[in-house]
């Protein structure tokens, strides 16, 4: 990397830092200013969110991690079906890319086939899923499934049929057996492009899980901000979104965490190449 594009890049990574440092607080208070002046009766400013956020979820005893009773029935159960259903959509979508990118005559068979299922959007299909799989979890992570495994299985499939033929060859110099040659040379080579739609996964599990919960579910973050609505309870509502928003900040950030670890061969390669 030459000493100019070093530069650019340390100064684009301190305006970075520093934009996390004030722009929210810059953008609270003018909500906050926005709001009071206003006296809108659907935009609470964000101090009445906040109470009301902690009174519903972070207001219980310290045996519960200061969790209500609320958060352990509502926040656990959306959390479980998170994982669980981008867990499930992302190892099919590997399995899957993977096998149809290393073999041309397969994915010409199937290709026509996903790109028709990834182009339905995914909650047209919820009153399918709700027919098949009635109200409850089973619908709720047949949703998040159908919802996430769309990025995860095309760029595994993109990143495991782009894989330089350089590095089959020397795998097969060195006599490497299928599953050698899948673990060391395939999945290392395609791992950039597989990480970059498992983190694409991440927000559309949190949306599917919303969208599920808000059609066929009987508890959860979503169907508690249904009933906030059915109840005009407005600042309730804001609070689910605000919790969702900080919620898809966290889960990024961690996951741009394990993407640095897992990849930081890669990483550093392709900065000493720059």
């Amino acid at each position: 990397m030459s000493v100019v594009r070093r530069g650019r890049y340390r100064a684009g990574e301190v305006a970075r830092r520093l934009a996390w440092y004030w722009l929210p607080p810059v953008a609270l208070i003018v909500w906050e200013l926005v709001t009071r002046s206003a006296r809108a009766a659907y935009f609470p400013p964000p101090s009445l969110i906040v109470v009301r956020l902690h009174e519903m979820w972070f207001s219980g005893p310290l045996s519960q991690a200061f969790l209500t009773d609320e958060a352990v029935a509502d926040l656990l159960p959306s959390l479980g079906r998170l994982f669980a259903g981008w867990a499930m959509a992302c190892a099919a979508g590997v399995l899957v890319g993977v096998a149809l990118g290393r073999s041309y005559w397969l994915s010409g068979l199937v290709e026509p086939l996903l790109h028709f299922g990834r182009s339905v959007p995914p909650a047209t299909l919820l009153p399918v899923f709700l027919v098949l799989f009635k109200i409850g979890t089973p619908m709720e992570l047949a949703s998040i499934v159908y919802g996430v495994i769309w990025p995860v299985l095309i760029n595994s499939m993109d990143g495991a049929r782009h894989v330089d033929r350089q590095y089959i060859e020397t795998g097969t110099v060195y006599r490497l057996d299928p599953w050698q040659r899948l673990t060391r040379v395939i999945l290392p080579a395609a791992a950039p492009k597989i990480f970059a739609g498992l983190r694409l996964s991440v927000s559309l599990a949190l949306i599917m899980m919303i969208i599920s919960e808000l059609v066929g579910s009987s508890e959860g973050i979503g169907h508690r901000m249904l009933e906030a609505q059915s109840q005009f309870d407005i600042p309730a509502m804001w609070a689910g979104i605000v919790l969702l928003g900080l919620l898809g900040i966290v889960l990024n950030a961690a996951f741009l965490r394990v993407e640095r670890a897992v990849l930081g061969w890669h990483t550093s390669a392709r900065t000493a190449d720059g």
